[in-house]
């Protein structure tokens, strides 16, 4: 038996030009917004369409897994 993972993992960056991309890394869901709160919530409804009518155990999901999210960061130079 396949085992489930407990969170959807996923990473928030700057776009190339502005705004912010969300990208999971363990569902084919990338999506963006302009705010990262706007991109948060692109990302959860992204999320939910994936998933709709999907079998969880299927995709190795445990049921209503939470979302774990990074931000990736420009690096700071002192």
């Amino acid at each position: 038996m396949k085992a489930q993972r407990y969170t959807i993992q996923a990473i928030v960056y700057p776009g190339d030009e502005s705004g912010y991309v969300a990208e999971c890394l363990n569902l084919a869901v990338v999506t963006q917004g302009q705010t990262l709160d706007e991109t948060v919530q692109n990302l959860r409804e992204a999320i939910l369409l994936h998933l709709e009518g999907e079998d969880m155990m299927e995709l190795g999901l445990v049921p209503h897994p939470p979302v774990l999210v990074s931000l990736e960061m420009e690096p700071v130079y002192a």
